[in-house]
């Protein structure tokens, strides 16, 4: 994931028929959301959003309805035009680009997948499939081979003569994700597609993506307005409010270091076992040992890697009275009392 694929530099999107008009006052002024619509009847859909997203990366945007999300994953093919901003893909402008090259990067190097699948009732799961094969103008042998290659990925083999109404939600939404995957897109762009699901088939879907991911390494960017979803599905997240991105990063960094009241408010019935790690709340070896004196390294201490997260040290911690050791290598690099670890549960312990 070092290769960046996917890059946002400075994105507005202002909607209404004096946008330009608004677009210069907020660059010359710096006029907030509320005065670019009381003075030119204009909406920000989208406040000067930046980032980046690696080859092979899941880059989670989350936020509440309206937050701009989809409005601003909706740039980086151009289906929006945005006021003001660059987007590259693979390091070329995708502003710039002629109406063929922008036809050619939809078609070959983008696949979408909605929470609506929009599938053709009339047609079978693989003509449905090899649809966007078809507009290309690829030959009728050569579009069902693909086809049936897309629907072996996502475990729907056999399906390919079925009509969309006798399959399950569940899988018209694989139907949906292998369509995408039929053209083998460089970047996926998943707008809430497991959201109108039911939880367990949600969550096995989840689990399919991810090892689809892991093998395809395509790289994602995945909207959802759930945290916990945000949480499992992506390498980093992105929070939106109010058409402004404000914080990114791990999961664990935005649990453990809130950027604002409003992140504060999505993380704090999130549970902590899973995602903090040993690192954020270990102590300093030596500071453990001038408020506790020398620590016995004669007795068998738990010991475990930096990495570990907390639902780890905690069966660690209940097995001994003694403190859990963090090393890596060998070397010892941390302490973990059980005051700590109580700490660390609370999210009062973060270093």
């Amino acid at each position: 994931m070092t290769d960046t694929v996917v890059e946002l530099e400075h994105v507005w999107k202002v909607f209404g028929n004096r946008a330009p008009e608004a677009m210069e006052a907020i660059r010359k002024e710096g006029i907030g959301k509320a005065e670019v619509l009381s003075r030119y009847q204009a909406v920000v859909g989208v406040k000067d959003a930046s980032f980046s997203v690696g080859r092979g990366e899941i880059f989670c945007l989350m936020g509440l309805s309206g937050s701009g999300k989809s409005t601003l994953v909706r740039h980086i093919n151009r289906l929006i035009e945005p006021s003001a901003g660059k987007i590259r893909i693979m390091g070329e402008d995708v502003g710039a680009m002629k109406p063929e090259a922008l036809r050619a990067l939809r078609a070959d190097k983008i696949g979408m997948v909605f929470q609506n699948m929009a599938l053709l009732p009339h047609r079978s799961v693989r003509d449905n499939i090899g649809f966007s094969l078809e507009l290309k103008g690829m030959d009728g042998y050569n579009r069902a081979k693909l086809a049936d290659k897309a629907l072996e990925t996502v475990s729907l083999h056999g399906y390919g003569d079925r009509l969309p109404a006798e399959l399950s939600g569940g899988m018209q939404q694989r139907v949906g994700l292998a369509r995408a995957l039929a053209a083998d897109p460089e970047i996926l762009l998943m707008d809430e597609p497991f959201s109108a699901l039911d939880p367990l088939i949600r969550r096995n879907l989840q689990d399919e993506f991810l090892g689809l991911s892991t093998h395809l390494k395509k790289t994602t960017i995945f909207i959802t307005h759930d945290l916990d979803e945000a949480i499992r599905m992506g390498d980093r997240i992105g929070i939106m409010k109010d058409g402004e991105i404000v914080q990114i990063g791990t999961a664990e960094d935005i649990v453990t270091a809130p950027a604002d009241d409003y992140v504060a408010d999505f993380v704090a019935g999130i549970s902590r076992l899973k995602l903090v790690s040993a690192a954020k709340i270990m102590i300093d070896p030596e500071e453990y040992q001038a408020k506790h004196g020398p620590i016995d390294l004669s007795r068998e201490h738990p010991t475990a890697a930096p990495t570990e997260d907390l639902d780890t040290i905690v069966g660690l911690s209940t097995g001994s009275e003694l403190p859990v050791l963090v090393k890596d290598a060998d070397a010892l690099i941390g302490v973990i009392n059980k005051d700590r670890l109580l700490q660390g549960l609370q999210g009062s312990a973060d270093v």
